[in-house]
């Protein structure tokens, strides 16, 4: 389906020929590109399934009254089959109503052909980053956002008919790694009895001298975990006993390089087993060792505009405030070393020659003053702005009995994806995954642990997974029907009825739900409508006219296709948030509260 088939755009295209012809009649020396024409849902049904906020937005420019505007716009718009109703309502709203028979033409044309995505007329390939957690110990809860927020994003970008490809940037270099290495080398001394202090506040003592008085350095890593990193080097007998050889010649550097990468590989592990546990794929771990190794880091400043660097006092500069920056970054250090900004320019570079047309990044929420330098970069590269997009995933609160809690005590500080997986049990996945995209990620996200834990219709995800399986139940027992079921030119009679016409327009509005949701990178929107989706079916199985199993005939197969047709979109949209669709759920916890059918 391309996007110009959209109900939405199908409306817009018809408002907007009348408002040409407005313009033309009343307003000769404005174009149709100087306003702005809106399509959107009605705010109240009452009025309308989509409604134009035209008159309303522009009486200004016309100097006339909403009313007078929105009447002659309307009298103005070809007569179509699509529309059943165009109306007018106060302060300023043109209002159409779609007609049954085109909106059961329309689901069944899109659920039999299973082509409900509506493609964008240009494609590109598009790389899209996220998690990327530092191989240094677990991954938070703010990583287990962004691994659901990326995956469902990747999900609906591909809709629109892009490529795109997951990627995982491993951080598996530089001092941060070094220090890993340094604190796992500790803990192994001192499960060969020596006693570890801690250094409270960074002196001039050297690296080697901590390490010799078996102190952890301030900026070096201190969590439980590495405990059990040491626990697995030490378990093998050949490493034990070389690690001793090691210590006592003090042979530092190179130990603390093996244990470096092996803690590194350790913690990646787990990182992995957690993304599985919660459904997400990547198609690549890309290791930034590799590129300090190819020469790709050191070679940065080469690409870069001549305008856009400096060098002062030893040190380069990137000119990021040329881009909008506060400052300029230092990329190259006085001894030569690059910063960890040259390895990300590096790291972006490698993206686009690899024939990525656009990068796309999910950030935690401390990053917001990276964006800018970055993006300067990108452009300094020669690559176009829009080239590059980075999204934030906010920071989220755990809360169990109205109270901020941390998940994990023995780990301290650390609220990780580990422990909230191992707290939700069995419907870890699909519960944690939609609670995180229940809100817009670019805002803080409340957690509720109480609500997440419940079995219950109260539980959101739950709620939608119960109206599937309900509608399971109801093929079970009465037969299924197929998509494919012709229509006839009097079936849309059987939609006379408030809760059957409603329940076919929220069907409707699928395609364009995962489209909007697609091109404003919001899937948080697919959770808001897959719930209005659910009430609006308990809506219609509620009703009394509306029992399946005491119709008969061609309204029976109608209200079982209406059934199948909603089933298939509910599938379809959990699918794209990663969750699932069961067709049975258990009984203690499938009693509808507000119908009192149970689901079988």
């Amino acid at each position: 389906m391309n996007h110009k088939q959209l109900l939405k755009n199908r409306v817009l295209s018809l408002i907007t020929l009348a408002c040409e012809k407005y313009i033309k009649e009343e307003k000769p020396e404005l174009s149709l590109n100087d306003l702005k024409i809106r399509i959107e849902y009605s705010r109240d049904e009452k009025f309308g399934d989509y409604s134009s906020p035209f008159a309303l937005e522009n009486k200004n420019i016309f100097g006339k009254n909403p009313k007078e505007i929105a009447e002659k716009i309307i009298s103005l718009i070809e007569p179509s089959e699509l529309l059943s109703e165009v109306s007018f309502s106060p302060p300023g709203f043109i209002n159409f109503r779609i007609s049954p028979a085109s909106l059961l033409e329309y689901v069944s044309e899109f659920t039999r052909s299973n082509d409900c995505f509506a493609k964008l007329d240009q494609t590109k390939k598009i790389l899209l980053e996220f998690v990327s957690a530092n191989p240094t110990g677990p991954m938070n809860i703010v990583s287990a956002r962004s691994a659901a927020y990326g995956d469902a994003l990747g999900n609906l970008i591909s809709t629109l008919g892009h490529s795109v490809d997951r990627e995982f940037y491993v951080n598996d270099y530089g001092n941060q790694v070094h220090l890993l290495g340094v604190a796992v080398l500790l803990r192994l001394k001192e499960l060969d009895g020596a006693v570890i202090q801690f250094q409270e506040e960074e002196n001039d003592t050297s690296l080697y001298d901590l390490i010799e008085s078996n102190t952890i350095p301030k900026e070096s890593y201190r969590g439980e975990y590495i405990k059990d990193i040491a626990k697995e080097y030490a378990s093998d007998s050949s490493r034990k006993k070389s690690l001793e050889e090691r210590v006592s010649k003090k042979d530092w550097e190179p130990l603390i390089a093996e244990l470096s990468l092996f803690a590194v590989n350790y913690n990646l592990a787990g990182q992995k087993k957690d993304l599985a546990l919660f459904g997400v794929n990547f198609d690549r771990f890309y290791s930034e060792r590799t590129l300090h190794e190819a020469g790709k880091v050191d070679a940065v400043p080469s690409f870069l505009k001549a305008a856009d660097l400096k060098e002062e006092e030893g040190k380069l500069f990137f000119l990021s405030t040329n881009y909008g920056d506060d400052k300029d970054r230092v990329i190259r250090r006085e001894d030569g070393r690059p910063t960890y900004l040259m390895a990300d320019i590096a790291y972006h570079k490698d993206k686009f020659d690899r024939g990525f047309e656009e990068n796309i990044d999910i950030w935690g929420p401390d990053h917001y003053g990276y964006i800018a330098r970055l993006k300067g970069a990108v452009v300094s590269l020669g690559k176009p702005a829009d080239a590059f997009r980075v999204l934030i995933a906010q920071q989220v609160n755990l809360i169990e009995n109205k109270e901020k809690v941390k998940m994990s005590k023995r780990l301290g500080v650390f609220q990780t994806m580990t422990d909230l997986l191992s707290y939700l049990g069995k419907s870890a996945k699909d519960v944690g995954r939609y609670f995180f995209l229940m809100r817009s990620s670019d805002a803080p996200l409340d957690f509720d642990l109480d609500l997440a834990k419940d079995e219950s219709e109260k539980n959101p995800v739950f709620y939608i997974q119960y109206a599937h399986a309900r509608i399971s139940s109801i093929f079970r027992e009465l037969g299924d029907v197929s998509l494919a079921l012709d229509l006839k030119e009097d079936d849309s009679s059987f939609f006379s009825s408030e809760e059957r016409i409603r329940l076919l327009f929220w069907v409707a509005r699928f395609p364009e739900e995962v489209f909007d949701s697609a091109v404003s990178f919001e899937p948080h929107r697919i959770t808001n409508y897959l719930q209005s989706l659910s009430k609006s079916f308990t809506k219609f199985y509620s009703g009394k006219d509306n029992r399946i199993k005491e119709k008969s005939g061609r309204e029976k197969e109608i209200l079982l296709l209406l059934s199948t047709q909603t089933r298939f979109v509910l599938k379809s949209g959990l699918s794209l948030l990663g969750i699932s669709a069961p067709d049975k759920m258990s009984k203690d916890a499938a009693q509808n509260e507000e119908t009192g059918v149970s689901v079988k």
